[in-house]
């Protein structure tokens, strides 16, 4: 997919992209470039540990309402078919 920047330096990353990456309104995201090119990747909050009994259990920060639902087979699949 091609998009543009604009003016003010912005890019529009496509929605379906956003929606596979699980990108919201007010996501955070890290930008870093290399000899390849630039590397967008989404800051997903982490897990924090939970003593139960006497294992920590890592259990999410964040509500089931607001985690990108994800076909991991389906981005796997993807990821095989990218190269000959």
């Amino acid at each position: 997919m091609r998009t543009t920047i604009d003016k003010a330096g912005r890019v529009v990353i496509p929605a379906a992209i956003r929606e596979r990456a699980g990108l919201t309104a007010g996501s955070e995201v890290e930008i870093t470039a290399d000899e390849l090119g630039i590397r967008l990747e989404r800051i997903a909050a982490g897990p924090r540990l939970v003593k139960v009994g006497r294992r920590l259990v890592a259990r999410p920060t964040v509500s089931a309402d607001h985690r990108p639902t994800m076909d991991i087979a389906a981005l796997v699949e993807e990821e095989r078919n990218r190269w000959p």
